[in-house]
């Protein structure tokens, strides 16, 4: 049996974005696990996730030299769950909160990774 997080990376490895769902109740659930949380169901499957997000907080880390600054993310997905990320593809002090944005995953030190752009 694979365990959920080493599943959810091979799926990011294929170029698939996808989170669990509990059969019984209809919740999806980040981060992978082996039971829905509050529900203790135990029957989640993988399913494509839409995408789609929302910034629900955003801070900068700033480096010493400027171009070298990134931002971390809080991102409400459309199904539910919370994640943190980044936002790429805009400037660091651009991404704002509210802000809809749409997962991409890129190659980052030949490892697929995760990351929201905007909408």
């Amino acid at each position: 049996m694979i365990q959920p997080e080493a599943e959810w990376r091979a799926h990011l490895e294929e170029g698939r974005f996808m989170i669990q769902r509990s059969r019984s109740t209809g919740g999806h659930v980040f981060y992978p696990r082996v039971a829905h949380p509050g529900t203790g169901a135990d029957d989640l499957e993988w399913v494509e996730a839409s995408g789609k997000g929302t910034v629900h907080a955003v801070t900068v880390v700033r480096k010493k030299d400027p171009a070298d600054s990134y931002n971390v993310v809080l991102v409400d997905l459309a199904e539910g769950p919370r994640l943190m990320s980044r936002v790429d593809a805009i400037a660091v002090d651009e991404v704002k909160i509210g802000m809809a944005v749409r997962a991409r995953i890129i190659d980052e030190g030949h490892k697929p990774l995760l990351v929201f752009v905007p909408a």
